[in-house]
């Protein structure tokens, strides 16, 4: 299976420029926890609720003031549209990122999140998520 037959294509993304408070407002309307920034039709970064808490509330600034290219990660891990399903899923694992940009020509085209794993193959997004989450200087007995 292709990254483009799970990916979601109703994409809602904002621009470097766009404050923190609106990326916010877009991501609560749209029930999503990012957003990807792009400038002139091209991924430029990744801006996500929690780049938005410890960012930006965390460090007590205005959000109506932060622009999206200040708090955003640009070192985006991203995948292609014929991907196979099996990659993607270890891209995530490997960056421990539960949603993932597919990209082609450089602008964003879809986004596969955990959630779209889990409806393919309800045993590799269990594998995906413990990888994701799974933090070694934690040791239980």
């Amino acid at each position: 299976m292709k990254a483009k037959e799970i990916m979601t294509s109703d994409i809602v993304s904002v621009c470097g420029d766009t404050s923190i408070k609106e990326a916010a407002v877009k991501m609560r309307d749209a029930d999503i926890g990012s957003l990807p920034v792009e400038e002139n039709e091209h991924l430029v970064g990744i801006v996500t609720d929690r780049d938005i808490v410890l960012k930006t509330v965390a460090e007590d600034l205005d959000s109506s003031q932060v622009k999206c290219k200040e708090v955003m990660s640009k070192d985006v891990i991203t995948a292609t549209p014929d991907m196979n399903v099996e990659e993607v899923a270890h891209l995530m694992a490997h960056n421990q990122v539960k949603r993932i940009p597919v990209v082609q020509d450089e602008g964003v085209v879809g986004i596969i999140s955990l959630k779209d794993l889990s409806h393919t193959r309800e045993d590799e997004a269990g594998d995906v998520l413990n990888d994701i989450t799974e933090d070694s200087s934690n040791t239980f007995s």
